[in-house]
């Protein structure tokens, strides 16, 4: 999921540097809606752990 936000990220970049703007504010959007879900599904990932405890 971090390598999906991070792409959009590329080509937002990329876009804006050769002038499409509304390529790169969508894939800006993409990027930050990739990165909320990842950054969620992280937090849940270590709250799980630490509920669950360490397992051998």
């Amino acid at each position: 999921m971090l390598y999906w936000a991070l792409l959009f990220f590329i080509v937002a970049l990329v876009a804006g540097v050769f002038g499409f703007g509304g390529i790169a504010s969508a894939s800006a959007g993409i990027a930050q809606i990739l990165f909320v879900i990842f950054l969620i599904l992280f937090v849940i990932a270590l709250a799980a752990r630490a509920l669950r405890g360490r397992m051998p």
